[in-house]
């Protein structure tokens, strides 16, 4: 194997870690305002070196443009994406009499507690 198949490999094992950790997160978090960060940042980084990768693998300049923009446009829309969602539960928890429960849970998971 050549130096560049090898950090691809690494790239895409550690993209798939992220994005596994940001699935984990999306579970075990409660609630919209916690669940946003693993559902944006675990997941844009993950999907970012997964893209880097298949740069390693295919280095040419128009797979480069192609890549860049998705990577790109990920992160923008995630970014946008996270604050309008967070809004929205902000305002949403505000207005419901501030206890703090935006509805969001998973049903029977309160009740370990």
């Amino acid at each position: 194997m050549t130096p560049l198949e090898v950090a691809a490999a690494v790239c895409v094992l550690l993209g798939a870690a992220f994005a596994l950790a940001a699935g984990v997160g999306m579970f075990r978090f409660h609630g919209t305002l916690s669940r946003m960060h693993p559902a944006t940042k675990p997941q844009v980084l993950g999907l970012q070196l997964v893209l880097l990768a298949m740069w390693l693998r295919h280095p040419t300049w128009a797979v480069a443009g192609t890549l860049l923009l998705t990577g790109v446009f990920q992160v923008i829309t995630a970014t946008v994406a996270a604050y309008m969602v967070g809004r929205a539960a902000h305002r949403n928890a505000s207005s419901a009499g501030g206890d703090g429960d935006d509805g969001t849970a998973i049903p029977g998971e309160d009740a370990g507690r």
